[in-house]
C-alpha cells in the first residue's frame, strides 16, 4: 500500500528505461526535489525501499512555518508549538515565547511524508516501492543502476542520480563521498500521560540526560514525544536509552514521567554538517544524504527544502543541457556555500553556549537567560530557523556574555 487510503495518483506505470532523473529515497526531500524536477518538466523516478511511504521514520516530526507553505499540507498538523520552556542541570526555568506567534508545527511523520511525495507523483513522478539499488556504474552518457524490485531485478539508466536516502546513504557510501562533520545519536519513544503544558515543548540540559546537548518533550497531539540526542563522544559508554531512562526516572524532572506509557519507539542517526562536495560525476546528494540537518535541533527538513529551491533552476538547466559532470555540478552546488557557512557559525555558537560547558557553565547561562530583559530579546529575534542572529545579538546586547563574546570571535572566524 502507497498512502492510507491505498490508492496512487498514478494510474499507469512508467517502465521506460533512461530516466532524467532518479531519485533514491522517497522521503520528505526526495519527494519535494522529485516534485520541482517534475515541474521543471524532467522525467523523475523514485526509489523506496520500504513497503509504503513514511515508514519508519526517525525525527521528531517537526516542520517549520516557512517549510510547510512549500508544501501546504496543513492538515497533517498534529499541534502548533509557540514556545518553549527551558531547564538547567540545577533546574532553573526559561519561558521563552509568545502563544500568537507559531514557532513550530508538529506533524503525523506518515501523512507528512505521504503528501509530499503524493504531490510530487501527481506531477508526474514515478514511485517504485520496495526498490533499492544493488550498484551503479557512471557513463559518459548516464549512470547505469541495477534495481531490486520485489523479486526482480532491473537495469535503470539517469542521466543525473539523487541521493535522497538518508543518514546512512547508500549512494554517498557506495561512491565513497565522505561523511557529515558530525554524526549525532538520537532515540525518543512517545507516550501518553506527560505533565506538560498546551503549545509549548520542553527541553533539559546537563550531563546526566544529554551531553552537550538537550533532551526533549514534545506535544503530539494526545501523546508527547520523548527524547535525545548527543554526539557519541560526549557519551561517555552510555546509550541515549540509558540516558532517557535517567531523565523519566531519576532526574529532578522524574515526576511529570510518572503516569507515561510508552507506545512507539525510535532511534537513529542525525547528521549534521554538508559534505565539502556533495556531488560527484552525474550524482548529488541532498538531504540527510548531505549532512543538512541543524546542529542546533537536528531538524533536516526545513534545509533540505531551502537546499533544492537554491539548486533547482540550474540543476534542472543543467540537466536539459547534459552537463553534468563533476566540475558543472559544482557551480550548479554553488550557493549552498552559504548554507554550509551558516550551519559551521550556527555549530560554534551551540558549543559556545551549550556543547562545550559543563553542568555549572550552563547554570550561569541559564541564570543569564532568564533575566527578563533577555528573554524579551530571544522573543524577539529567536527563529528556529536562524539561531545564528540571536547567537550574536546575545553576545553584543548582554553584557553579562560579553565575557564570552572575543572566544566566539575566534570560533566564528574559523568558519570563514
Amino acid at each position: 500500500m502507497i498512502f492510507n487510503d491505498g490508492e496512487s495518483p498514478t494510474d499507469v506505470e512508467d517502465v521506460r528505461e533512461h530516466w532524467d532523473v532518479v531519485i533514491v529515497g522517497a522521503g520528505p526531500v526526495g519527494g519535494y526535489a522529485a516534485r520541482r524536477l517534475r515541474e521543471k518538466g524532467l522525467s523523475v523516478l523514485m526509489l523506496e525501499e520500504h513497503l509504503e511511504v513514511g515508514k519508519p521514520f526517525q525525527c521528531a516530526g517537526l516542520v517549520n512555518p516557512g517549510a510547510m507553505l512549500k508544501v501546504g499540507l496543513e492538515d497533517t498538523i498534529l499541534t502548533q508549538v509557540h514556545g518553549a520552556r527551558m531547564y538547567s542541570p540545577s533546574g532553573i526555568e526559561v519561558r521563552i515565547g509568545k502563544p500568537e506567534v507559531v514557532r513550530t508545527h508538529v506533524v503525523c511523520r506518515k501523512l507528512f511524508d505521504e503528501g509530499v511525495v503524493r504531490q510530487a507523483m501527481q506531477n508526474g513522478a514515478v514511485l517504485w516501492l520496495d526498490s533499492r539499488p544493488l550498484s551503479l556504474e557512471i557513463e559518459e552518457d548516464g549512470v547505469n543502476l541495477s534495481v531490486k524490485r520485489g523479486d526482480e531485478e532491473l537495469e535503470v539508466k539517469a542521466s543525473l542520480l539523487i541521493g535522497a536516502d538518508g543518514a546512512h546513504s547508500w549512494v554517498r557510501r557506495t561512491l565513497r563521498m565522505g561523511r557529515p562533520k558530525e554524526m549525532m545519536v538520537g532515540y525518543q519513544i512517545e507516550v501518553s500521560g506527560y505533565v506538560g503544558e498546551q503549545g509549548k515543548l520542553d527541553m533539559f540540559t546537563g550531563i546526566d540526560v544529554a551531553p552537550g546537548l538537550f533532551a526533549w518533550a514534545i506535544p503530539n497531539g494526545d501523546t508527547h514525544r520523548i527524547g535525545v540526542w548527543s554526539r557519541a563522544e560526549d557519551l561517555d559508554g552510555r546509550s541515549c536509552e540509558q540516558l532517557l531512562d535517567h531523565l523519566m526516572k531519576r532526574s529532578r524532572w522524574a515526576e511529570r514521567f510518572a503516569d507515561c506509557r510508552e507506545s512507539a519507539r525510535f532511534c537513529g542517526p542525525i547528521p549534521c554538517g554538508l559534505l565539502r562536495r556533495p556531488w560527484r560525476d552525474r550524482t548529488l546528494l541532498i538531504g540527510d544524504a548531505a549532512g543538512l540537518s541543524k546542529p542546533t535541533t537536528g531538524g533536516g527538513i526545513g534545509p533540505g527544502f531551502e537546499a533544492i529551491d537554491l539548486v533547482i533552476d540550474d540543476l534542472a538547466n543543467a540537466v536539459n543541457q547534459d552537463r553534468l559532470s563533476s566540475k558543472d555540478l559544482k557551480k550548479v552546488c554553488k550557493p549552498l556555500r552559504g548554507m554550509r557557512k551558516k550551519q559551521d557559525r550556527a555549530r560554534a555558537l551551540r558549543d559556545l553556549f551549550v556543547t562545550s560547558c559543563d553542568d555549572d557553565e550552563l547554570d550561569q547561562h541559564f541564570e543569564i537567560f532568564s533575566k527578563p530583559e533577555v528573554i524579551q530579546l530571544i522573543n524577539k529575534e529567536g527563529d528556529i530557523e536562524r539561531p545564528v542572529p540571536l547567537g550574536l545579538s546575545l553576545l553584543r546586547k548582554v553584557p553579562e556574555f560579553r565575557g564570552l563574546a572575543i572566544k566566539a570571535g575566534i570560533e566564528l572566524l574559523k568558519t570563514r
